[in-house]
């Protein structure tokens, strides 16, 4: 199962909020996920991101592959950092 980890899109029309989910790559954008990693608000300023960097490293480190939007929300927010410190520590 090829597992991608990508934005689900919130929020009403023309005020866009999307979560960070885990899901299987063949479910639709706003389908069934496996797990909720963190959000992404676009609009206010400065742009608000929450992740779980836990298990965000966790879901990297199982083989799950960011879209190209949640992978420059990972590099802006250094999870790509923490997961190379995890893996020198073990």
């Amino acid at each position: 199962m090829a597992v991608k980890i990508r934005l689900k899109r919130m929020g009403a029309k023309k005020n866009p909020f999307y979560r960070i989910i885990v899901a299987d790559s063949r479910s639709p954008r706003d389908g069934r996920f496996i797990e909720e990693i963190g959000y992404y608000d676009p609009l206010t300023e400065p742009k608000t991101v929450k992740i779980d960097n836990e298990k965000a490293i966790k879901w990297l480190n199982n083989g799950a592959k960011p879209t190209d939007t949640v992978d420059r929300l990972f590099r802006e927010n250094g999870i790509y950092e923490l997961s190379k410190e995890n893996s020198v520590e073990e």
